[in-house]
């Protein structure tokens, strides 16, 4: 385990790495389907507060995996034996996500025990895997104590986190402490111990598979959506305009996604990776809950919501907004700047969002209020293709120069 050529022509995925990415398909489905269950009942607070605790456990993990995988993926039979056992702990994580929405809900205390005992699985697992690097790559060895001692630490603590069954306030004030301590190896790692051996376009490749494996949320909530629809009225115009809503809205986020030339950008200035890990985090979140606020959707349309109109609105159109704007700033952290023409594009789509909810509160129908959600993401594909590409070329090729000099 010396280290894999982080200039390796041809880089890309490996099987082992989708198969372990499905197990993430399982977590991102159960979290979607328990905040739209939250959010139809109206505990909004509740279910917002559980989703994300969730998905960034979740993310951070197999965020963690995806670095190391990127330097040291050896692919021997010990090597493929902790990834095992890291899917696993992914199993048990997605098992306990129920618990921690119900607990939140009541109020009393949060019920992480299995979530996090899934989480410290996976964890350990990563731990050996460092520990195993450092003792094999002794240029590195320093980086790979780095990340496993904070990992570490950081276990004792989710541990004690487990066992205490703390209140709300307090659960969440430690889960945030353990989570600082976890965030603080990489930025340590690549800011004062010189960074480990990972792959530019692997990285990028990787990001842009889960980011895939989010979108399938919105997916299964179009297709949700749309039964709902054809059940209470059958093949209409509207049921034809909500499919069209829930496919186009996702299509739209891929095509957005995919306009940032991520791993470019990461080859060209390596310094760029932090940004690019914590950004990509509300940019999983958003889009998984993209796909519940289609379910909440269905729920409305079928008549078993609390939300109303207008909550089921905001509960697609919010983290859409919120999903557009994370693209906008991984851009401008990955290029180093900001360019007034996305200020307007950010503008137009608050526009869009803002007008189909003002359409929802005049009692528009909810398959118009959808398709004027999906302009949001249209109204930046459109001014992508038409005059921003050539200021994304330009922007890197100042990029490149800067980081060349």
């Amino acid at each position: 385990m010396s280290g894999r050529d982080p200039d390796e022509t041809h880089r890309a995925a490996t099987p082992l790495e989708l198969l372990y990415d499905l197990t993430f398909v399982v977590a991102f489905g159960v979290a979607a389907a328990e905040l739209a269950h939250l959010l139809v009942e109206g505990h909004v607070v509740a279910g917002l507060l559980s989703f994300v605790f969730v998905m960034f456990t979740a993310c951070w993990a197999w965020v963690n995996f995806n670095w190391f995988a990127s330097a040291y993926d050896t692919d021997d039979w010990a090597y493929r034996l902790l990834v095992m056992a890291q899917m696993v702990g992914v199993i048990i994580l997605a098992l306990g996500i129920p618990p921690v929405f119900a607990s939140v809900d009541t109020g009393e205390h949060v019920d992480n025990r299995l979530m996090i005992a899934g989480y410290v699985v996976m964890r350990i697992a990563m731990v050996a895997l460092w520990i195993r690097a450092a003792r094999q790559d002794p240029d590195h060895r320093a980086v790979c104590l780095i990340r496993a001692l904070t990992i570490g630490v950081a276990q004792i603590g989710w541990i004690g986190v487990l066992i205490v069954r703390a209140s709300l306030p307090v659960t969440f004030l430690l889960a945030a402490l353990m989570m600082a301590v976890e965030m603080a190896g990489p930025w340590l790692v690549e800011r004062r111990g010189g960074g480990s051996r990972w792959h530019a376009h692997h990285i990028a490749e990787r990001y842009g598979l889960l980011t895939i494996i989010a979108l399938g949320e919105g997916v299964v909530g179009t297709v949700a959506l749309l039964s709902a629809k054809v059940a209470a009225e059958g093949w209409t115009v509207g049921a034809v305009l909500v499919g069209v809503a829930g496919v186009g809205l996702t299509f739209g986020m891929w095509w957005i996604y995919f306009a940032v030339p991520s791993s470019v950008l990461l080859h060209a200035d390596r310094s760029r990776a932090i940004p690019l890990n914590y950004t990509h985090i509300p940019v999983f979140c958003s889009i998984v809950a993209t796909g519940a606020g289609l379910h909440a959707a269905a729920y409305y349309i079928d008549h078993h919501s609390a939300l109303g109109r207008v909550g089921t609105v905001l509960a697609v159109a919010i983290p859409v907004g919120l999903f557009i704007g994370s693209i906008f700033l991984l851009y401008a952290l990955l290029v180093d700047d900001w360019e007034r023409f996305h200020t307007l594009l950010l503008t137009l789509s608050a526009v869009v969002l803002a007008g189909a909810v003002a359409l929802a509160a005049a009692r528009v129908s909810m398959a118009v209020c959808l398709l004027v959600i999906t302009l949001a993401p249209i109204v930046n594909i459109v001014g992508f293709e038409s005059v921003g590409h050539r200021h994304t070329v330009e922007a890197v090729r100042r990029r490149i120069d800067a980081a060349a000099h």
